[in-house]
This record gives structure tokens, sequence and C-alpha cells, in this order.
């Protein structure tokens, strides 16, 4: 881990309550991820936490995996979070299979790369992204369009979880870690 100026320092040693959690990261990115290391202060709520995100990426989710990735990008960027614009990139360029929509995902709006659908949810994550979140009855009526209830509440959930991750990491400075160079156009892992 490189050394950090962040203002609140990350945990020197991972608890033993999330060395499994460590270990998989270890092995899937080369690196123990820096959110944990400031979860790591609290580890129930982190385990909270991955229970909520690993519910939300489960299997038989009711959003597509490429439309969790793009909505958790979009946000990231709205909060300025590092680490979190760099973590959903990676995500969303292995699900797309190609870098053009993370390029293209901060001008969504004039971009052509994105499906009525996708706009209409993008148009939901800016407007519940606000504070206060400024959801109007145009934005309801286009998405009730193309999504269902149920759709629509598993996807107001996504939207709080990762505006609740970013907004952490973002207050708490938490850098980013190279995973995915939108600008270069490689994804690493």
């Amino acid at each position: 881990m490189k050394e950090t100026s962040a203002w609140v320092q990350p945990v020197k040693s991972i608890p033993a309550s999330l060395k499994p959690i460590a270990a998989m990261q270890k092995k899937h990115f080369g690196v123990v991820l820096n959110p944990t290391r400031w979860w790591g202060r609290m580890p129930r709520l982190f385990w909270l936490v991955a229970l909520f995100v690993g519910f939300l990426e489960r299997k038989n989710a009711r959003l597509e995996p490429k439309l969790r990735a793009l909505l958790m990008t979009r946000i990231s960027q709205l909060c300025h979070c590092a680490f979190c614009i760099d973590a959903n990139s990676l995500r969303l360029a292995e699900r797309c299979g190609a870098l053009d929509k993370v390029q293209a995902v901060s001008d969504w709006r004039e971009s052509a790369l994105f499906s009525p659908e996708e706009r209409a949810a993008l148009d939901y994550a800016e407007a519940v992204t606000a504070t206060p979140p400024e959801v109007t009855d145009a934005i309801k009526t286009e998405l009730k369009r193309y999504y269902s209830d149920e759709h629509i509440t598993e996807m107001t959930a996504l939207i709080a979880f990762q505006n609740l991750s970013a907004r952490f990491n973002a207050a708490l400075e938490i850098p980013s870690q190279g995973l995915c160079d939108a600008s270069k156009g490689k994804p690493h892992v």
C-alpha cells in the first residue's frame, strides 16, 4: 500500500475478522483494497456493508450486471470518489468487455452509446444522488417505461449504497489504486 497523507489514517493491521476478505482481495487484485484499511476500524459495520453490496450483486439480482456497474460508476463520479471511480470503472469495463462506455459515462447525455433504458436509469441515479434528491415526475414517468416497481426499488437501494460508499471514501480521501486507467484504455487486474 502506498503511504497516504489522508487526514484519517488507514489501520496498519487488518483485524482478524476481516482477514478472509483481505485474502480474497489480494488473490483477485494483488493487494488489499484501500477502503478495507479504513473500514477496518469498524469490522462489524464493514461486514454489514459487504453483505448489503453482496445482496445487490447477487446472481439473481433484478438489475443486469452492466446496469449496476454503469450506475455505480456514474454515482462515483458525482460524489468525487477516486477509489470508487477506479473500482467501478474496472467493473463496468469487465462487464461491457470494452472501455468505450467507461470513457463516456460522464457525458452520457451526449453519447450515443447508451440505450433509452440506461439513460432513464442514469437520469434517476443523478436525481437520487442530488442533495436533497430531485426526482421529478418526468424522471419517474420515464423510469416506469422500462422498469417495474421491483426493479426501481432495487435500483434505489443500489444508488443509496453507492452514495454511502462513495461519500465515505471521498470524505476520508481514500485514494484510487490504479485498477482501471480509463484514460489509457486499460483495466488492470
